[in-house]
């Protein structure tokens, strides 16, 4: 039976993604100033309008937000004010304040750090255990043998897609685009994607902000010859294949004065695409001890490394805490019957290999550093410059799984 999968991605220049790189930019400001900073905010932006609000506690970092939004709108090439909202002209108005000192404690000090005697905290091996979990919540990681990236095809095509329009507008070689634009892969299939033997891709939409001179007749044939045959392999694409650009018409209004963003509004283009599920909180403007992002990030390290390792071709990892203790409670993991051991004797090997708890995961990827603004576009997964994207784990999680009786 043919079943379809169905990904979206968005452009930098999206509002709602516009939103996340300005709370991801001043994340970042404020970690590369004072790394332990705790952040939490939120941007919304409008006609003419941008209104960052949330939560921050740092010592020493003192940012210029205003200065810092205008020139994260201006990276995205915001930069005229005929477009309804610009890095010059548009208002900023900041609504920041102190972070709760009892959401403050609780990470500070975990739950099992207070219950520990003095001795106990002196013990390597429960140095990680000093902070908690920054809220509760349950995280998902995936990964799939589908893609050299390990990530599914529909998403990765999408996100192909729009930040192939990004790069042709910032070259000029499209010089008549504009910052905002949506893409949508649908991939029809003879079966699940780790046993189809047809795979091809049914429908791509574009949707893509542009001057006002230029025709659709022109936006079609170049977006169908300078992207979407330029992203998509035409092994995957036939004579069926759909495609439609600028369905709706003209789009000249866009970006913010088109339509309100909001940070993490988009956290399925954020993810997988839909083809797993998704934990409730978004990642954008928020620092790693708030583990809906940093937990998120872990267990697609871990999912990527169970694939890379051969021992499943399909991982779902979940992950679930409680807010201001350090052990997450749960740990799940689902191989969708590609795995080579039962999920739960997976799970074991895994809470033998790795360490989920909150200061573990900041340490061992790096994640107190200003590398933020750059996951707010086109995924936060299968990208290999980030950190939760190494397979380094692979070779220790297949000895494990062949010590446990695995038959790799």
């Amino acid at each position: 039976m043919r079943k379809f999968y169905t990904s979206e991605s968005v452009s930098e220049g999206h509002p709602d993604k516009l939103a996340d790189f300005i709370s991801d930019s001043i994340l970042d400001e404020f970690l590369r100033q004072e790394a332990t900073s705790r952040v939490a905010v939120e941007t919304l932006v409008t006609t003419g309008m941008a209104v960052v609000a949330g939560e921050v506690r740092a010592e020493q970092a003192h940012v210029d937000i205003q200065r810092t939004v205008r020139e994260a709108v201006q990276r995205v090439g915001y930069t005229k004010a005929t477009y309804g909202f610009d890095a010059e002209y548009s208002a900023v108005l900041v609504a920041i304040h102190e972070q709760s000192p009892e959401i403050a404690s609780g990470v500070d000090t975990s739950e099992e750090w207070r219950e520990m005697s003095d001795a106990e905290r002196q013990d390597p091996a429960n140095a990680e255990s000093r902070i908690g979990a920054g809220d509760q919540g349950l995280m998902f990681g995936y990964a799939t043998d589908e893609t050299p990236e390990l990530m599914p095809l529909p998403i990765s095509l999408a996100h192909g897609l729009t930040r192939r329009l990004a790069e042709l507008r910032r070259s000029g070689e499209l010089p008549y685009l504009r910052p905002d634009a949506k893409a949508q892969v649908t991939v029809v299939r003879d079966g699940e994607p780790h046993e189809a033997t047809l795979t091809l891709v049914d429908t791509v939409v574009i949707s893509a902000q542009h001057d006002e001179d230029v025709t659709n007749e022109q936006l079609e044939r170049d977006l169908e010859q300078h992207v979407i045959r330029q992203v998509i392999p035409a092994k995957y694409l036939n004579e069926d294949t759909k495609f439609f650009i600028n369905p709706s018409g003209k789009f000249v209004i866009g970006g913010p004065h088109g339509d309100t963003g909001l940070t993490g509004r988009k956290i399925i283009v954020d993810t997988y695409g839909g083809a797993v599920p998704h934990g409730g909180g978004a990642f954008s403007g928020k620092d790693p001890t708030k583990v809906d992002r940093s937990a998120a990030y872990y267990a697609r390290y871990v999912a990527k490394n169970i694939v890379a390792a051969g021992l499943a071709r399909r991982a779902l990892v979940e992950i679930a805490y409680a807010i201001g203790r350090a052990e997450p409670v749960s740990l799940r993991i689902d191989t969708y019957g590609t795995g080579v051991l039962p999920g739960d004797q997976l799970a074991e090997i895994v809470w033998q290999e790795f360490d989920a708890r909150p200061q573990a995961i900041i340490r061992q990827l790096d994640l107190q550093r200003p590398i933020y603004a750059q996951t707010a576009a086109y995924g936060h997964f299968g990208r290999p410059e980030f950190p939760w994207e190494q397979t380094d784990r692979a070779d220790a999680l297949r000895a494990a799984a062949q010590a446990a009786g695995a038959q790799l």
